[in-house]
């Protein structure tokens, strides 16, 4: 792992010039941190289905589609900590209100009469859980999802905060996904495995207590973290500069630099656009100087901008197709997710005559993927591909390439499954390895998609809203919930495919549905991609700086 760290001492320098605060000496803290709430979260979520089944009676397709909230809730947590409070004391907060619904989920595992009573999976006689039962699980997931959205963009954003060059940033960027990754795969094992064979109690216990460990690791080294003071709510800004375009309407948009305001004269604005690009037009006549307009009055608020905060909403508005195409892909992903440990449930999971794979654990296998290619990617194929192109790979490239792997995946999924149905009714199910094989794929397409996801929106949206930025995947994802649900509902509702029972179903055409809308969705990818242009030229020069720091 010596790339992620090279250049460790000159980012300590770089870290310390005007500040005594930042560097690399925050990276101990910051790992350990996202180890621990990494652990608890996923640990707590990722068997929540079974969990769901066992002890609450929920029928197994609700329980899939049951986490369609928990990734909505990061962007809100981003927008506070962008306008008002700051990344440390959000993150703060957020991780002991994790700790406090982890806590109670324990509780929950401990009392009896907070579950309904247990019977067989699958069961029509099985009692259903009280509405008081369903009042406390629910407070204690939307604890946990609640505390998790304040840490899970907010961390990759302020830990990148304390280094100063892109070089340090990108390493910083490669620890973080290797860090929550090595704890999803404990998670996924351990922790799993604690709860299917030592109970839930346990297992939730050991939940909290990563997270409480998280907790104290993070506010141990608050002293040493740079700390980001929060300008105010910069999407009011962005509003501010539309209104201004249509009040301004009328005003003829002229070619001419000493026609548009600049703003101030300060070190920020050094790197500030000049000159207003020719893309949505319109919105340059907010830059233009008018009769009246100071610059500098409460007055002239809502109707002169400079061409850096015109061109910072041209970024938002070309970003938009393109996140557009990040909710479909990850239709199908959040489908998947779900149905692999449905599929897991029944088949062989007995690994010799001593150890039988718990369901949820399954999705080990793509995250130890996702690991060993984020490496494989960086050390390897990126430097590969630079060295016989001249130039490297840009984030919209990689997600293209983790797209067509989805496609590999889904398609090769629905023919494992159409080959599982076949020994439904045979004396020997079909061993549980068969789905390995897509799940693997699974990871190398993340090991593509996600790093370039936050790479590639923490690199084009404006300074103000970076916490923002990387939290659009998560809120990509969130939405992508809502809209799977209408999908399986749709496909209950039209079809026979998907029953509580999968294996009386046809989930192997699911898989070919979701094929057919990725590759709708590839190339409707492509033609955005096509057309997306950066913010300035100066921009994409250094956007290509950043994406070959990143894979050094």
């Amino acid at each position: 792992m010596a790339d992620l760290v090279s250049g460790d001492a000159e980012g300590q320098a770089s870290g310390d010039q005007g500040s005594k605060r930042g560097g690399w000496i925050t990276l101990p803290f910051m790992i350990g941190t996202i180890l621990g709430l990494s652990i608890a979260f996923f640990g707590s979520i990722l068997n929540l289905i079974v969990f769901l089944i066992e002890e609450f009676n929920i029928k197994s397709i609700a329980a899939a589609i049951f986490n369609g909230c928990l990734a909505m809730f990061p962007v809100i947590a981003a927008i506070l900590a962008d306008s008002f409070f700051g990344n440390i004391p959000v993150i703060s907060a957020s991780a002991l209100i994790s700790l406090l619904g982890i806590f109670l989920l324990t509780i929950i595992a401990s009392l009896d009469y907070l579950r309904p009573r247990p019977c067989e999976t699958g069961s029509v006689l099985c009692q259903s859980p009280s509405k008081f039962q369903l009042g406390i699980l629910y407070a204690a997931l939307t604890l946990v999802a609640t505390g998790t959205a304040g840490t899970r963009t907010t961390l990759l954003s302020v830990g990148a905060n304390q280094y100063e060059t892109p070089k340090d940033q990108g390493s910083f960027f490669n620890w973080y996904f290797l860090t929550a990754s090595t704890g999803t795969i404990i998670s996924a094992t351990a922790i799993i495995y604690t709860q299917d064979n030592a109970g839930w109690k346990l297992g939730f216990g050991l939940c909290a207590a990563a997270n409480l460990i998280s907790f104290i690791i993070f506010i141990s080294g608050k002293w040493l973290y740079k700390h980001d003071k929060p300008a105010g709510s910069p999407f009011t800004s962005l509003i501010r500069v539309l209104v201004s375009a249509i009040v301004k309407r009328k005003a003829v948009i002229s070619s001419k630099e000493e026609v548009y305001y600049h703003g101030g004269l300060g070190e920020k604005d050094k790197n500030s656009a000049v000159m207003p690009s020719k893309s949505f037009g319109f919105l340059n006549r907010a830059a233009l100087k008018t009769e009246g307009e100071s610059g500098d009055t409460i007055n002239n608020m809502w109707r002169q901008f400079s061409v850096q905060e015109v061109e910072d909403f041209k970024s938002v508005l070309r970003i938009l197709p393109l996140w557009l195409a990040i909710i479909l892909v990850s239709i199908p992903s959040v489908i998947q997710t779900s149905l692999m440990v449905l599929q897991a449930l029944v088949t062989d999971r007995a690994l010799g005559p001593h150890f039988k794979v718990p369901a949820g654990s399954v999705q080990v296998i793509a995250v130890i993927s996702l690991c060993i290619f984020i490496i494989i990617n960086n050390w390897f194929i990126y430097p590969m591909y630079q060295q016989l192109t001249n130039k490297p790979l840009t984030p919209l490239q990689k997600m293209g390439i983790g797209q067509v792997f989805i496609i590999l995946n889904l398609a090769i999924s629905a023919v494992v499954e159409a080959k599982r149905l076949k020994t439904v009714d045979s004396e020997d199910l079909m061993s549980v390895l068969w789905l390995f094989l897509p799940l693997v794929i699974i990871g190398i397409g993340d090991a593509f998609q996600l790093p370039a996801n936050a790479e590639f929106f923490y690199g084009a949206f404006p300074d103000s809203l970076r916490n923002t930025a990387i939290s659009l995947t998560s809120l990509a994802i969130g939405i992508s919930f809502y809209l799977s649900t209408a999908l399986i509902d749709l496909i209950q509702r039209t079809t026979e495919w998907l029953p509580n029972d999968i294996n009386h179903g046809r989930v192997d055409n699911v898989y070919w549905v979701l094929v057919i809308g990725v590759v709708l969705n590839l190339g409707y990818f492509l033609v955005c991609s096509w057309f997306y242009s950066y913010k300035t030229l100066k921009d994409e020069r250094a956007y290509l700086e950043v994406a070959t720091l990143l894979e050094a």
